[in-house]
């Protein structure tokens, strides 16, 4: 990992891309040098694939912005609450998570909406406040469209005007206040189910168990 790390800042340079190639050919022999790569993260390097850079294709990284010098002496001990996700617990993850991302619900292979574009899912790390005011980082599920947010995206004013249309005059009030405010008022229970559901599996567990869901 060390090693990997004084690469990336002095062959590859911040901002500049790399090809997997590229690192394999820098470091041949070593074993598993991509996951070297990859527990950089933990120490708050920032390397990017063609999930959190539409710009790159699947073969291209990106090194985005060095973390700690893990060269120097004691800078190397994983951080506490961070974890290296193995293909184990990727499954179990998505397993706990449903399969779906918890942030907008879509599932792995689902089209989105006005898109042709199909989910494809990844693992996050998120803080979580506790109820005691402690931090701890979980994994949950998100699709990548969430990851790296909506670019290239194409508003539909015409669909939205005619759906508008259609509104019976109860509906069309509603929706009037929220232009007006411009903002939708949730009921206490929708923001407490909107925010339940972007919980990891852990968190999500401690609400079950406070409703008595086991």
């Amino acid at each position: 990992m060390k090693r990997v790390a004084l690469w990336l800042v002095s062959e590859v340079g911040e901002g500049n891309t790399f090809t997997k190639e590229q690192l394999r050919e820098a470091f041949p022999g070593v074993s598993q040098v991509d996951r070297r790569m990859r527990d950089l993260r933990d120490f708050g390097w920032r390397i990017h694939t063609n999930r959190e850079d539409a710009g790159l294709d699947s073969r291209e990284q990106r090194f985005v912005e060095p973390g700690d010098p893990v060269w120097e002496p004691g800078r190397a001990t994983r951080r506490t609450g961070t974890m290296a996700i193995g293909a184990g617990r990727r499954r179990e993850v998505l397993s706990n998570d449903g399969n779906m991302c918890r942030s907008c619900g879509i599932t792995p292979g689902e089209v989105h909406a006005g898109t042709h574009e199909t989910a494809q899912l990844d693992i996050a790390r998120r803080e979580v406040v506790k109820p005691d005011g402690t931090r701890a980082v979980e994994l949950v599920t998100e699709c990548k469209r969430c990851r790296v947010g909506g670019r290239s995206l194409t508003a539909d004013l015409g669909k939205v005007l005619k759906e508008t249309a259609g509104l019976n005059p109860i509906e069309r009030k509603v929706l009037s206040d929220w232009v007006a405010a411009d903002q939708r008022q949730f009921s206490r229970l929708e923001q407490i189910w909107s925010d339940y559901r972007s919980l990891p599996e852990a968190s999500r567990a401690q609400l079950r168990a406070e409703l008595g869901l086991g």
